[in-house]
């Protein structure tokens, strides 16, 4: 069972007119996660997948001013059309896990559980449930200090992903 402390809990939910099989393919995908993943205004750059529990997703997207920011999934679970576990950590180069850029005191892993729910053949909602993982008292608090900008940044890249689902087959 994966344990969540409430109190730093980051829960986004949001219905995509889309199939679920065509949402969750747009997180289990290489070349559909490249087109919708990330903060808005970045620019993909590379990824390597192994969809499967045990598994990682490491990817590199560039900013507009050119510094470029690797990040890396370790999924633990997968449900397919279901749900999603994973933990997510910035990284280096060579997916070592590493600091985050802009903060001395994020933590170096974040677990996430992505829900999918068909709510007829033609809309899913997804849920996103995030929380520090392994974390001090001093990561859970800047994660939950920048909760509202998590919200703010996971809002674009759900329209991103609805964007994306909008034109994809």
């Amino acid at each position: 069972m994966i344990s969540t402390n409430r109190e730093t809990e980051l829960v986004i939910t949001r219905t995509f007119n889309a199939p679920c099989a065509l949402v969750f393919k747009a997180y289990s995908e290489s070349e559909r996660l490249a087109k919708w993943w990330g903060p808005a205004g970045l620019t993909w750059v590379t990824s390597k997948l192994d969809f499967r529990p045990g598994g990682y997703f490491h990817y590199c997207m560039k900013a507009p001013d050119g510094r470029e920011m690797w990040g890396r999934f370790d999924y633990v679970e997968i449900d397919e059309m279901d749900r999603i576990v994973f933990t997510n950590a910035f990284s280096d180069a060579a997916g070592a896990v590493a600091r985050a850029p802009f903060s001395p005191d994020w933590p170096l892993e974040v677990m996430n559980v992505v829900t999918f729910s068909a709510d007829n053949e033609n809309t899913t909602t997804v849920t996103l449930r995030a929380w520090p993982h392994n974390a001090t008292d001093a990561e859970q608090q800047a994660f939950s200090a920048m909760r509202p900008s998590l919200q703010q940044g996971f809002a674009g890249t759900f329209d991103q992903l609805a964007d994306y689902l909008s034109k994809a087959v």
